[in-house]
């Protein structure tokens, strides 16, 4: 076996996804000990990558609230696997969302002209001023990221409320908001910005009363899917996966109906996660039942509802163990980063927190838990790698492993107890390492057999 790298946080934040010798232990006596056996050749899915959301409010304090030097500082952070934490993945807003300097779609209309059936006022122009910018130098940090693109609304004319806040799509535009889709994947292209991935409506089963929101029921997705949205990216040529439902783990018949649904299964790669309601097991039990379809998980965010320090952290790891042990392609948090005021924001009362935090009157930047729970896996498991088999003690010592492409592999353990344990990492019935792990930390174990 190659050289062990340990990296290590602990829940009085001494440790911050830490280098640490892997043969010094923290935690001079532990009471029991728990063998975890890793075995490559049991292979599950295949990562696409880990990230969060350059929203219009992230993006725009990124790049207009930071000095040149320090921005380029905290993209390296960000993006950098060497320097920061090698975010790999990102999903983007397609228009407005609750986090925006400004309500907007791609297709707002002039004063005086009620619908726009032919797009001729479709533009991308929002954000070439700061969110493509922080795209294109996202790639040139990392060229392995994969851009996904989910939107809040439809323009508003497009909808039963005329307003991109509350109602539904018109069914008589679901071929032209099909288009709207083909318009978006060819603007960002031309920038040199492939999208890898869509989902059709964000959250489509809540309606919002103060942000961009659409209401969409499994049939009308289904319906809008495979009579409109997959042909004309057929006929145009488009690769980009169509991934359904984009909602909580509370409910498992959206996707299963859209996944069966004849016409509209054969446009959809997979199902889109977020976990603010339910458990993580409703993606394995989509996966059993649909498993030529893959499995993402496309947004959690940290805020007030599980406070940091502590109990963020706590929570975050298990998320970054449980959601690839059940399936997800992809851990994706909410805004990369908010102000001091969880802003800028449409919402009257802001309790989300972003990974970083940019201080709109100082400039300074703090690095939040989110940051280093991602890390834990963003910095270390590379696109492409495969999770592969490891034991796990549910509430206990929690850990999910991988195989990367380079033959490296790494374990990431989350002791979710109070008390150190002493863990022997087993390959074939040798024993490859042992580490004492002390209470409430994490650690990411990186080696080469």
């Amino acid at each position: 076996m190659s050289e062990l790298k340990v990296w290590l946080t602990t829940s009085d934040q001494k440790h911050l996804l830490k280098e640490v010798d892997p043969s010094i232990s923290l935690a001079s006596s532990y009471q029991e000990q728990f063998k975890i056996v890793v075995d490559e050749r049991k292979k599950y899915q295949q990562m696409d990558g880990f990230g969060a959301s350059f929203t219009d409010a992230s993006a725009y304090l990124v790049y207009n609230k930071l000095t040149p030097e320090k921005r380029r500082e905290v993209m390296e952070k960000l993006f950098d696997r060497e320097k920061g934490i090698g975010i790999s993945f990102l999903r983007q807003p397609m228009g407005a969302t609750d986090y925006t300097t400004k309500i907007y779609s791609y297709d707002d209309l002039p004063a005086g002209v009620t619908e726009d059936t032919e797009l001729k006022y479709f533009s991308i122009e929002h954000d070439k001023q700061y969110i493509i910018p922080l795209l294109k130098e996202a790639i040139q940090i990392n060229p392995e990221i994969k851009i996904m693109a989910s939107p809040w609304s439809a323009p508003g004319w497009m909808k039963t409320t005329g307003s991109m806040i509350g109602g539904s799509l018109r069914r008589s535009y679901y071929g032209v908001y099909a288009q709207y889709f083909v318009k978006f994947i060819k603007a960002y292209e031309a920038e040199g910005i492939p999208i890898y991935a869509i989902t059709v409506q964000n959250e489509p089963l809540y309606v919002p009363k103060e942000y961009p929101g659409m209401k969409m029921d499994w049939v009308e997705q289904a319906d809008f899917i495979g009579e409109y949205l997959g042909p004309a990216f057929e006929s145009a040529g488009i690769r980009t996966k169509i991934l359904c439902y984009d909602h909580n783990w509370d409910n498992t018949t959206y996707a299963a109906y859209v996944l069966s649904n004849e016409k509209a299964s054969k446009y959809v790669a997979g199902s889109a996660w977020h976990f603010y309601g339910g458990k993580h097991e409703a993606m394995s039990k989509i996966k059993e039942m649909f498993q030529d379809k893959e499995i993402w998980f496309t947004e959690g965010s940290g805020g007030d509802w599980v406070p940091a320090f502590f109990n963020a952290y706590m929570d975050q790891m298990m998320h970054v163990i449980r959601i690839p042990r059940n399936w997800a392609k992809t851990v994706v948090w909410w805004n990369i980063a908010l102000d001091e005021k969880r802003g800028p924001t449409i919402l009257s009362n802001s309790t989300c927190r972003g990974l970083i935090e940019i201080n709109q009157q100082t400039g300074e930047v703090k690095y939040n838990v989110d940051y280093y729970t991602l890390g834990h896996i963003s910095k270390f498991v590379r696109p492409g790698a495969y999770r592969i088999d490891s034991y796990t003690y549910m509430d206990k010592l929690e850990s999910v492993a991988f195989l990367n492409p380079d033959g490296s592999k790494v374990l990431i353990i989350s002791n979710r107890t109070n008390t150190a344990k002493k863990i022997q990492v087993i390959k074939d019935d040798t024993e490859l390492f042992s580490y004492v792990l002390p209470g409430y930390a994490s650690a990411t174990f990186v080696w080469k057999e």
